[in-house]
């Protein structure tokens, strides 16, 4: 690990609605990684997602988030963004009336090393559709407006190749793919890491999406803590074991914690 990471989760505590959905989570991820944050359904995975890209549905209650050297923790998201971060949805949103090709190349406006005239940009976006092997057509359509969840999802990666941030948070991308999808997400997340070297937080609960990628660290989040860091050799474990065991510790050192608070109020 570097010792300066390019993003430092640091103790974060965060809540929605009053109520503490993080509990002092820390993680770090450097330049160039793959990381990858597994869990049950309901662990908190996607919050920590959203709440690094600063979505402000979150508050945070302490901690910090550190990117690319930068305290982004009171940063809007899109400043976050231009400063390099990148998140996709489990479902991607459609916004009528706004055509796919426009919304890229607003994407793009403004952002140093990105800015391409017309014919350069409709080319540079021809050229990655063809690499996902997606129709140059649905380009000129409204954005997710009657696109399948597969096609949804090839949207999103071709947002991620134009777009090359420095880390991109992927959250359940492969959540109702068949087959031929998700090959091609698995293609796209491959050729996003050798475009530009990037470093990827993959959340999923699902082993199936890392089976042809190269993880350098996985992360096990319950009910909203850290409970398990380990290389990638924890993937097998848990595609064959599940998280109950996660699930049980977590819960007896809750249980031990709150005995503890107990006796020193005693």
């Amino acid at each position: 690990m570097s010792a300066n990471p390019l993003l430092s989760i640091e103790g974060l505590t965060a809540s929605v609605d009053e109520k503490t959905i993080l509990h002092n989570v820390n993680l770090n991820v450097a330049a160039g990684e793959t990381h990858v944050l597994m869990g049950p359904n309901g662990a908190g995975k996607s919050t920590l997602g959203h709440l690094v890209m600063g979505d402000p549905v979150y508050t945070v209650n302490d901690g910090r988030i550190v990117f690319d050297g930068q305290d982004i923790t009171e940063l809007t998201t899109d400043k976050r963004s231009r400063a390099g971060l990148f998140l996709s949805f489990q479902a991607p949103v459609e916004i009528p009336g706004v055509p796919l090709s426009s919304f890229l190349r607003a994407s793009i406006a403004g952002r140093p090393g990105l800015e391409m005239k017309g014919k350069e940009f409709r080319r540079r976006v021809k050229e990655l559709a063809a690499e996902l092997n997606m129709d140059t057509a649905y380009l000129n359509r409204e954005l997710g407006v009657g696109f399948s969840g597969g096609e949804k999802k090839k949207v999103e990666m071709l947002q991620l190749l134009l777009l090359q941030p420095k880390l991109a948070i992927l959250d359940e991308t492969d959540s109702g793919l068949d087959v031929d999808a998700l090959s091609t997400v698995s293609h796209g997340m491959d050729a996003y890491r050798k475009s530009c070297d990037g470093s990827m937080l993959i959340i999923t609960h699902n082993t199936r999406i890392l089976e042809h990628l190269d993880v350098d660290r996985v992360h096990v989040m319950v009910k909203g803590h850290i409970v398990r860091e380990d290389d990638a050799s924890l993937i097998p474990w848990i595609d064959k074991n599940g998280f109950e065991t996660f699930e049980r510790e977590a819960a007896e050192q809750r249980t031990q914690a709150e005995a503890a608070a107990v006796e020193q109020q005693a």
